[in-house]
């Protein structure tokens, strides 16, 4: 389990990522990147940012979403370069993808647009 300090919490975190980061989106998902200043970040690898909206569903159904998606990306972190911050915008089809295929479909969705970002190959 990554540490607590490898997540986003506050807003202006999230908007500086929006505003100034690059995105990629499919189906799913939408990835957005941003790398940070030099205020430490190459020690602290890559930081995870989750939104998860209620089209998705009830707090159960979002919850779970969530879950998975932590999973999967953190499984892909070790492709992603140290020092940048990620948000993880889940879309409504997400729900349908995480019952129908599990972690390992969130986590194909999510390699589909590290790869597109310029993460390491697989």
């Amino acid at each position: 389990m990554p540490p607590r300090r490898r997540r986003l919490s506050r807003s202006a975190e999230f908007e500086r990522v929006y505003r100034q980061g690059r995105s990629k989106g499919n189906r799913y998902l939408v990835l957005y990147a941003f790398p940070r200043e030099e205020e430490s970040s190459s020690e602290d690898g890559p930081r995870l940012g989750l939104s998860v909206s209620r089209r998705i569903g009830g707090a159960v159904d979002r919850n779970r979403v969530k879950r998975v998606l932590r999973e999967a990306f953190w499984a892909e972190a070790e492709r992603l370069p140290d020092g940048s911050d990620y948000v993880v915008v889940a879309r409504p089809d997400s729900l349908d993808l995480a019952e129908r295929e599990g972690a390992d479909g969130v986590q194909a969705a999510l390699a589909e647009l590290v790869d597109a970002l310029g993460g390491a190959p697989a």
